[in-house]
């Protein structure tokens, strides 16, 4: 058998209620590439997050009140914490910044959302935080 395994690139191997059909390779044949590892990259690697506001290069500024709407509570004025808005660290500060901001000059109002923007298209749920609350 051991003869016939160098000329013979098939062996029929015979099991009791079925032939198996095998192709082997022997040492000889393989080339040194075909035998390296492929490198591939992770498949479940999941897809880095990036705020929407670093996505589209937009700097919040305090005279843009509209945009800075979208970050505040229109039944209590209070601004949405990062959990909610997905943004990153420096942008959320940012925005928390030029709002106050705003709010002291007189274009946004403190406790409530101005009617005006509460048909604006949504960037963000904040029914369905990025991170759920504690409680």
């Amino acid at each position: 058998m051991s003869l016939l395994r160098t000329f013979l690139k098939r062996q029929i191997f015979a099991n009791t209620h079925r032939v198996t059909v095998s192709t082997t390779r022997f040492a000889s044949e393989l080339k040194p590439d075909e035998d390296a590892p492929v490198e591939i990259e992770n498949p479940f690697k999941k897809e880095r997050r990036e705020c929407i506001l670093c996505k589209l290069n937009i700097t919040p500024d305090y005279k843009n009140y509209r945009l800075l709407s979208q970050f505040q509570s229109p039944y209590t004025g209070r601004i949405y914490g990062r959990h909610i808005t997905g943004l990153c660290k420096s942008k959320q500060e940012k925005v928390e910044t030029e709002i106050k901001k705003a709010q002291n000059c007189g274009y946004m109002p403190y406790y409530y959302k101005d009617k005006a923007f509460l048909k604006d298209p949504k960037l963000f749920d904040p029914e369905n935080p990025i991170r759920s609350h504690r409680f």
